[in-house]
């Protein structure tokens, strides 16, 4: 069944904004909204650890090393420069200067930084790797155990496909982050050393009111590097926030760019001319997307032009005190290279932490996800054992169910017993419930009303998972697995393994064996070509016999089948129909069909309209009764009829030449229909009164006294 739509966040109203602590309203709520702020970055950071240290310890020893090499790195660059640029001064003065000692420490700083970070480059790609793979296996285990109906809710999905999709690059990515922040602390104060060293120079060789002008033009200097940190932070979060706002547009981007590539679609696309249109309703989306993206950027760099110029000509002031101001040429390249990277690191201690901030609110997708609740579980600490191999009994008492965050009853007060060895037959138009019964039968859903009982006992006190092994079953829109043919078959129970001569059996009994051996591998070709050259493309009524096949193979006691013949034409539809017969034997079986003739064989039919059980009974006393059912399967039945029309004329033609021979009956017209009159007729006790040939479609036969008749 198609995931549900009509539910969720209220309109305009994202995800996110509902996850998002409300702003202060206050000067006194201010420090209570920046310790959520904090308090949550940080709870999500310890997270992150704990998901990085799970994957491999060393990554993280790994990391912790690299920052303190990177914070270290750029002060012991800089002393080494200055020595180095100050021995080449002294050397034009006094050839007897010897730059060797110089020149070794450069270049072994350089091999060793080199060194260690193509270290650093390969344990960073490993480390991608491993992480990406224990998230997705992470997000695998939840995802089993996580409520079918969590799949129906947008929220949901959405948060679900944000954290696979993120799995890849956003853990190491906050990580590198928040340790380049102990890089910047310990470059910070590093230079900051530096820099007291500095102006006490400074203080040495000038008087009093150079060395305030100089000291004041050092703080301008930092102000301005916050400044630009904070629009930095600042535009950081709104692009965030802007992203999560327009996260439909940036689906409708994905789906509309994904239907031009789907090969499943590309011969409707051709055929209806679909491809401009869906080309021009891209386009329109990211004009819109766009408008919004461009006018932040413009803004962000407009705010940075201005703070550049000013954070240059600060600079520029700065470094002409120095260079009037100190003795030595090492002394200036060191103190010029001191602000260079206070400056940066100030900034980049911002920047980053604006990264993190934004990146642990991300990962919040994967927090909330791993952290869904599982409703479909036992209600037991010791759950029941569930008996196989047996008949079961199943009993719904005024089940109604509703979907998550959706008041609308899709069943409302169901009442229904199945009993071992019962055929039993859903019927109803589409929406009337059928697959939802069928879900909640196999207890994929829990009723929001009722008990749904299972040989007595109340079905939420088994194991789930013990409980799925009773039903072989195929939903309409069932499944088809990029693996081997025998895989598609064997899925129907995985504990029996690859029984071949079983699989071949199963595969027989449902009619695919046909295809499957004309195949050039067999039972060995794999399904589609997602992954192999040779893979075999199959229409959609050879997949629904594959199906078919692996509820075949399953060894279950109850046999469910939603619409299992739908793509089938008329012959291969009756021969499964026939191949069930022979197999089901005393197991309960249960159909949902839109093809009512399916219908003639079950001992149970319960009629489905809005969510209800209108009628119940066998197809003859449903007939008889001349309500919902008798008006499906008129209606069906009509087509068929219809298509036979210049047959029955004649049939009709030659009745009435015999009657005119016989001189007994009498024709009338009511309507679009002929009535043959038979006159009274004296039938013995017990006996019945026979007519002679076959009756017409379109004749009703009727006597002029009521007369046991055949």
């Amino acid at each position: 069944m198609a995931p549900r739509m009509d539910f969720g966040p209220p309109p305009g109203e994202s995800m996110h904004e509902k996850m998002k602590d409300p702003k202060p309203k206050n000067l006194k709520e201010v420090p209570e909204y920046l310790k959520k702020i904090f308090g949550g970055t940080f709870r999500r950071l310890f997270c992150i650890f704990m998901l990085v240290w799970e994957a491999q310890p060393f990554i993280l020893f790994m990391m912790i090393f690299m920052a303190v090499f990177n914070g270290v790195v750029p002060v012991i660059s800089a002393w080494i420069s200055a020595n180095l640029l100050q021995a080449v001064v002294d050397r034009i003065t006094d050839p007897g200067v010897n730059l060797f000692l110089p020149l070794l420490l450069q270049f072994a700083f350089l091999f060793a930084r080199t060194l260690v970070n193509t270290v650093n480059g390969v344990v960073t790609r490993i480390s991608g790797e491993l992480v990406t793979n224990h998230i997705k296996l992470k997000i695998m285990h939840k995802a089993k155990t996580v409520d079918v109906g969590s799949f129906d809710m947008p929220e949901f999905y959405e948060r679900m496909e944000n954290a696979n999709r993120e799995a890849g690059s956003r853990p190491i990515s906050i990580l590198s982050s928040a340790f380049s922040v102990l890089s910047n602390v310990i470059t910070l104060f590093s230079f900051g050393a530096v820099l007291i060293g500095l102006f006490s120079d400074i203080r040495s060789f000038s008087g009093k009111g150079e060395f305030a002008f100089t000291l004041t033009f050092a703080v301008l200097f930092l102000v301005l590097s916050i400044a630009s940190a904070a629009v930095s932070f600042y535009f950081r979060r709104r692009n965030f926030l802007y992203m999560r706002r327009r996260s439909k547009d940036r689906r409708q981007l994905s789906y509309f760019s994904d239907i031009l590539v789907n090969k499943d679609l590309v011969k409707e696309l051709r055929l209806f001319n679909l491809s401009d249109l869906f080309i021009g309703r891209y386009s329109e989306v990211f004009r819109g997307y766009f408008r919004g993206i461009k006018k932040l950027i413009f803004k962000e760099s407009g705010y940075n032009l201005v703070l550049s110029m000013l954070t240059a000509a600060c600079n520029g002031t700065l470094i002409y005190m120095i260079a009037t101001n100190i003795r030595q040429i090492s002394s200036y390249s060191l103190y010029s290279s001191a602000l260079s990277n206070i400056s940066g690191a100030v900034s980049n201690l911002i920047s980053v932490s604006a990264t993190i901030y934004e990146g642990t609110l991300f990962i919040d997708n994967l927090l909330l996800f791993m952290n869904e609740p599982q409703g479909i579980k036992c209600a037991r600490e010791t759950p029941l054992p569930v008996k196989r191999h047996t008949g079961h009994f199943i009993e719904l008492r005024h089940v109604s169910f509703s979907y998550p965050g959706s008041s609308k009853k899709v069943l409302n007060d169901i009442n229904l017993r199945l009993e071992p060895g019962d055929t039993a037959v859903l019927v109803g138009l589409n929406g009337a419930g059928k697959t939802t019964l069928i879900k909640l039968l196999t207890r994929l859903y829990d009723p929001t009303e009722g008990v749904i009982l299972f040989d007595g006992e109340d079905i939420r006190n088994y194991e789930p998972s013990e409980l799925y092994k009773v039903y072989g079953i195929i939903f309409q829109d069932f499944g088809k697995y990029a693996v081997s043919a025998a895989e598609n078959v064997a899925f129907g129970d995985i504990e029996r393994g690859n029984d071949r001569e079983a699989v071949k059996r199963a595969a027989v009994h449902s009619g695919a064996d046909e295809f499957i051996s004309q195949l050039k591998n067999g039972y060995d070709t794999p399904m589609m070509r997602y992954f192999e050259a040779d893979g075999a493309e199959l229409s959609i009524g050879q997949w629904q016999k594959l199906s078919v096949a692996r509820a075949f193979f399953a060894d279950s006691d109850i046999l469910i089948l939603d619409e299992p013949t739908a793509s089938l034409d008329p012959m291969a539809e009756q021969e499964i129909f026939n191949q069930f017969d022979k197999l089901r034997k005393d197991k309960t079986t249960v159909f949902v069909s839109h093809r009512l003739s399916s219908a003639t064989v079950a001992n149970k039919i319960f009629v489905l309209k809005n969510g209800r059980i209108v009628e119940e009974g066998n197809h003859k006393t449903l007939m008889e009764k001349r309500g919902e059912y008798y008006t499906l399967f008129s209606t069906q039945a009509a087509r068929y009829i219809s298509s036979s029309d210049e047959h029955v004329r004649t049939d009709t033609e030659e009745l009435k030449k015999e009657d005119a021979v016989d001189g007994s009956m009498r024709w009338e017209t009511s309507g679009k229909d002929l009535l043959r009159i038979r006159p009274k007729t004296h039938v013995p006790p017990g006996g019945r009164a026979r007519f002679h040939g076959s009756v017409p479609a379109n004749v009703s036969e009727k006597r002029e006294e009521s007369t046991e008749v055949e």
